[in-house]
């Protein structure tokens, strides 16, 4: 009790001391404004004296591209549960109303406003970027999309130079290539050659492109998704589209003998990443957004299949090309990601805790009802 009574009368001393010697009255908000950030206090509403400011009190704003896409849907929840303010990009009325129901603030624009880009970079305090401008795919397929991404990237670094504030941005795990090893963190993005027109490796660029802005005081860096992000909201991803094949020829297939190995996480594994890329993430890095590393595409199949009761067949490879089963995809199907997550891991302290890519099949958002 006598604690109690003698605490209130200390910490005012305690401020007092901070007034300079002519201040006749104690002055609240001019004391605070004179201490050390860590040593300030804020009112309590349930105590007549200040309480100092911790760590948790600091609130970021953030501006996030992509907000009702697939991953951009998990990453703003994800982002405000840690205690951050999003705003959202949203071109249409259906784009704001989605973003404000995952309660993220709405900021009208496209990514072809690059002043509007530029204006809400700088009054953030740091970017996520994973829109794509897949309007443009039906017209100039993966070489348009890429080439208009890169005037986005360098907005945000105009906007962002010398501040060191982070730009995170979404890659590919594919953008190193295929190395005879497991990828790592460390591999950087392969070149771009006119031979490369019309393949998914022409976004490399992009990827190069957001490294670079690290030497403008950008702590900018490339999340690399695996080839498959699955979970609820997975509608147009690789392992939605295998199914659909299955249904439709009646067996699950697979190309040669199926060895060639892809990899895959969940989705809320893919968000928290984000963020920890946001809060802690180095410069001019590379991060894997992998968690199962290396599944051979027999066992995807052969999971499918299972599920589906269908059999797994393989497809021959000099049958690949053909009309048939894997259609366009067929240059895909038969590439092999093995990818290693171990940097990620140390580095940022990721964990993914979510189900692998075989065990989400049995969750009931990806099978038809009554086929699980």
């Amino acid at each position: 009790m006598v604690l109690a009574a003698l605490w209130p009368r200390r910490l005012a001393r305690y401020r007092r001391s901070f007034l300079p010697p002519s201040a006749s009255t104690f002055s609240a908000e001019r004391t605070r404004a004179r201490l050390p950030r860590a040593f300030r206090w804020r009112r309590s509403p349930h105590h007549h004296f200040f309480r100092p400011i911790t760590h948790k009190d600091e609130v970021h704003a953030r501006f996030v591209t992509g907000g009702t896409g697939h991953s951009g849907s998990h990453i703003i929840p994800e982002l405000i549960a840690a205690g951050h303010e999003v705003t959202g990009l949203a071109r249409s009325d259906a784009s704001a109303a989605a973003l404000s129901a995952l309660g993220a603030t709405v900021r009208r624009g496209d990514l072809q406003d690059l002043d509007g880009l530029k204006e809400a970079a700088a009054d953030s305090d740091g970017v996520i970027h994973v829109a794509h401008r897949q309007d443009l795919l039906p017209f100039g397929g993966m070489d348009a999309v890429a080439a208009a991404e890169i005037p986005v990237m360098l907005a945000y670094g105009e906007a962002l130079a010398g501040t060191g504030k982070p730009l995170v941005v979404a890659g590919s795990v594919g953008s190193s290539g295929q190395l005879g090893r497991r990828a790592t963190e460390e591999d950087p993005a392969l070149f771009v050659d006119d031979e490369h027109r019309g393949t998914l490796r022409v976004r490399n660029v992009v990827e190069t492109t957001v490294i670079g802005l690290a030497e403008q005081g950008v702590r900018s860096s490339v999340v690399r998704i695996a080839n498959i992000a699955h979970g609820t909201s997975d509608r147009a991803g690789f392992l939605p589209m295998l199914i659909a094949l299955a249904n439709e020829r009646g067996f699950a297939g697979y190309p040669g003998d199926g060895a060639n190995v892809w990899n895959a996480v969940h989705i809320r594994d893919i968000a928290l990443l984000f963020r920890l890329a946001l809060e802690k993430g180095e410069a001019g890095r590379y991060w894997h957004a992998v968690e199962d590393e290396g599944i051979p595409f027999r066992e995807i199949a052969e999971a499918i299949g299972s599920r589906l009761s269908l059999p797994a067949v393989s497809i021959p490879l000099d049958e690949l090309m053909l009309p048939g089963y894997f259609g366009f995809m067929a240059n895909i199907v038969t590439q092999s990601y093995p990818t290693s997550n171990v940097i990620t891991r140390e580095a940022l302290g990721w964990e993914p805790t979510h189900p692998g890519l075989i065990a989400d099949l049995d969750n009931g958002h990806y099978l038809p009802e009554g086929r699980s």
